[in-house]
């Protein structure tokens, strides 16, 4: 089965954004052998109103091998913390996309106790998978649309951030039998693992990222 990548439509009403997006956009990290992810951590203000989701590589290629043996071996969540930049240059067809940047990395959340790692890194850019701007708009909705990546035996899903309230969602999957996008029915922000496995028949289910505060 080959990778998927997502060029999305907007799920809500047209807003006006700021033109620029500086800052320390942290993102958690997830993947293994096949494929390393990271994905921003939003919120619904600016400079963090954007759902973002990259394929990247270390520039250090001992400390990439390493990295992916780590999450391969124990699907977790891990995090890096950029250095400051503008967020909206990772968005395909920017003037001046940005291709690399310096990170440090944690095992765990880098806000909430997560563990450093020694040496800064150069993160570079493969790939942008998913670019889109939010609305802070209030709206409900009773499913929730999951998207899969991954390729061999390493698959991940993560919600779209299409609703306020909303919560961001990244598993692992074990043997998906359904490799496109699916629909999993909500119970307002409770977890929805249960669903998001059966929906894409998969055997086995891990969590890597739930998050429901910054998206309130």
């Amino acid at each position: 089965m080959k990778r998927r990548t997502f060029a999305l439509a907007a799920l809500l009403p047209a807003v006006v954004h700021a033109e620029t997006a500086m800052g320390g956009h942290g993102m958690a990290v997830f993947g293994g052998r096949e494929g390393l992810y990271a994905s921003h951590l939003p919120m619904f203000h600016t400079p963090h109103d954007s759902q973002v989701l990259l394929r990247f590589h270390l520039k250090d290629a001992a400390a990439d091998k390493a990295l992916r043996e780590t999450l391969a071996r124990e699907p977790k969540l891990w995090t890096f913390d950029p250095e400051a930049f503008d967020l909206l240059r990772l968005n395909p067809g920017h003037p001046k996309p940005l291709r690399e940047f310096k990170a440090r990395f944690f095992e765990g959340h880098f806000e909430r106790g997560g563990k450093p790692q020694a040496a800064e890194q150069r993160v570079v850019v493969d790939e942008v998978l998913l670019f889109r701007r939010l609305s802070p708009a209030q709206r409900e909705a009773a499913t929730g649309r999951y998207r899969l990546i991954g390729e061999g035996d390493e698959w991940f899903a993560f919600k779209a951030i299409d609703r306020r309230p909303d919560f961001d969602h990244i598993v692992r999957l074990q043997a998906p039998r359904v490799v496109d996008e699916v629909d999993v029915p909500l119970q307002g922000v409770a977890r929805p693992n249960e669903a998001v496995q059966r929906a894409f028949h998969a055997r086995g289910l891990t969590e890597i990222y739930f998050e429901t505060d910054d998206l309130r």
